[in-house]
């Protein structure tokens, strides 16, 4: 006598698995979006710390008053120094956000010499979020994420 499965043993099993992993699937996708969101505040810290050394040694800081629009003007992966990767690095590589259609934006006030760093998030129940986002006015999927001048 040969011992198997039923069909309906394997059809319990397979509904089982299947209910299990969709209940598992929007929690990894959630723990991906997280990721990705603490991704970009660290990016904007980074670019903050980097802006001030620049404040340090020029003022006012110009290279934010070029560009199109409220986006950086700087290439994502490129350096940012004082001239052509020598002299003061402020950064050695500019960073780029985890999905490569958003992008990092800015608003300066040059009078004053201050400014805003902006990203658009994806989690809806971040924290973090801005209540106000007239810098990052493109975030429509979701809060933005804000950093001013400290």
């Amino acid at each position: 006598m040969k011992r198997a499965f039923t069909l309906i043993e394997l059809l319990v099993v397979i509904a089982i698995i299947g209910s299990l992993s969709a209940m598992l699937l929007p929690n990894f996708m959630g723990a991906r979006e997280r990721a990705r969101d603490s991704q970009r505040k660290s990016d904007l810290k980074q670019i903050q710390k980097a802006l001030e050394m620049y404040k340090q040694d020029q003022s006012p800081p110009a290279f934010l008053s070029q560009g199109a629009g409220n986006s950086f003007p700087i290439s994502a992966g490129a350096c940012w120094s004082s001239g052509s990767c020598s002299g003061n690095i402020y950064m050695n590589k500019f960073p780029d956000d985890p999905i490569s259609e958003n992008q990092y934006y800015y608003s300066v006030n040059n009078s004053a010499l201050t400014y805003t760093i902006c990203t658009c998030l994806e989690n809806e129940a971040d924290p973090d979020k801005a209540s106000d986002c007239a810098v990052c006015s493109t975030c429509t999927t979701g809060p933005c994420y804000t950093v001013k001048e400290p």
